[in-house]
């Protein structure tokens, strides 16, 4: 026997939501997409629980014929892992709802582009190595990085993405792969120091370990908190703090180990600013190349590649100008900088049809307090626990600066940037 539409239809909104979660979408988008679809296709009835790793689908049809006249229902659970993030299925998702709901798919063209969808394949390994590569180079020149320490970071940052993909991902737990991504990143940045490449042993780490920040999880947590989706965002911001936590131990352990072998901590003297790179220019330059290189890493399509970098270096210059011009407290400005981001997120989702998230995901990387954690984490391992307190403290309050920034920018209606287009954006 055939099932009833109903019962297909929430099937398909599952299926969707389903990607959307699993791809980096906030719970907020996954069941407003969820709802979209099954409304269309005549469910007046459903319901959609969504938590950070699991969605519950419930729905009812009221007397179908092929029930024999009585109310039909139908009830489904999915545990969805976290897996890696691609964004440009979060996007192809997003894309299908509005298509559905402006009668241009029927429920088989639906599942046949979810179907496709689902299956695309992610990144090439060449294009994400580069990525990361490219990442780790641009963002140890936003922290105060020459020339050197770019070329550094560069090979550091293109070594461990080979980890990663071959080693981490395939055998390793999340936590000890988290672990020994930072150590290895960490290690492999004192050896290219002390044979020569790259000036600032500091700089060098805070660029190769960027693309290590579990900057999904934190800003999606910061989301779903600011949507009232309690439960999700603590635990995405939870999941986030893991993740800061096994880079801050494979740092701590990466320094520990070279000084049980060369017989002391290595001994830095704090933040190091290189002129070479400290212009505007070259600093929009910076944050440009490591925005992008991000989107690159979350799987984002190629052709939202420039917009996103552009949206990264604008939040940078904005804090640089605020800082160094304004004279504000770096929390301020963090929050300002935020503001900014997500706004021209925002802004920017309506006519390229790409959500908000994706733009915000990747320009708000240049406002994470890498250089805070690296520090926070030197100055715990070498003994120095009074400025370790310090930086720590520093780093947390840039944390919620960024959290502060990104709720005030969510507060402003979706009409005020759409008026025609409902709030999937």
């Amino acid at each position: 026997m055939d099932k009833p539409d109903f019962s297909e239809a929430l099937e398909l909104a599952s299926e969707a939501g389903h990607i959307l979660l699993e791809n980096g979408a906030e719970i907020s988008r996954v069941e407003d997409i969820m709802e979209r679809i099954a409304t269309h296709y005549g469910v007046s009835s459903g319901n959609f629980f969504v938590l950070s790793n699991g969605i519950f689908t419930t729905g009812q049809a009221d007397k179908i014929s092929k029930a024999g006249g009585q109310a039909s229902t139908y009830a489904n659970v999915e545990f969805i892992p976290l897996r890696g993030i691609q964004l440009s299925k979060v996007k192809a998702v997003n894309r299908l709802s509005y298509d559905i709901a402006a009668d241009r798919c029927t429920l088989e063209m639906a599942k046949q582009r979810l179907k496709e969808i689902k299956n695309a394949p992610a990144k090439p390994y060449w294009e994400q190595i580069l990525g990361a590569a490219f990442g780790a180079a641009g963002f140890a020149a936003v922290f105060g990085g020459g020339f050197a320490d770019c070329s550094a970071a560069f090979a550091v940052g293109a070594l461990l993405q080979v980890f990663i993909l071959f080693v981490s991902a395939r055998h390793l737990s999340k936590i000890v792969g988290g672990i020994s991504n930072a150590l290895l990143a960490t290690l492999l940045c004192i050896l290219s120091w002390k044979i020569g490449l790259g000036a600032s042993l500091s700089n060098v780490v805070i660029g190769a370990i960027m693309p290590l920040v579990p900057g999904v999880p934190f800003v999606n947590g910061v989301r779903d908190l600011a949507n009232s989706d309690y439960i999700a965002g603590l635990t995405r911001l939870t999941d986030a703090m893991l993740g800061f936590f096994c880079i801050a131990l494979g740092v701590s352990l990466g320094f520990l180990t070279d000084g049980a072998i060369s017989g002391g901590v290595i001994e830095l003297t704090g933040v190091t600013v290189n002129p070479e790179t400290a212009s505007y220019l070259w600093q929009a330059l910076a944050a440009f190349i490591g925005t992008a290189a991000f989107a690159c890493l979350f799987g984002v399509d190629r052709e939202q590649y420039i917009t996103t970098g552009l949206v990264g270096a604008a939040g940078w210059i904005a804090y640089l100008l605020l800082v160094r011009l304004a004279g504000l407290t770096p929390t301020v400005a963090t929050v300002a900088a935020a503001v900014l981001v997500a706004l021209g997120s925002r802004f920017l989702a309506v006519p390229t049809k790409c959500p908000a998230q994706v733009y915000l995901l990747c320009g708000i990387f240049p406002l994470v307090p890498g250089a805070g954690l690296f520090w926070f984490t030197y100055y715990l391992t070498s003994g120095n626990f009074s400025l370790s307190l310090t930086t720590g403290f520093t780093a947390a309050k840039v944390a919620i600066a960024i959290v502060l920034g990104i709720i005030l920018a969510m507060e402003i209606p979706q009409k005020v940037f759409s008026p025609n287009t409902n709030k999937a954006h």
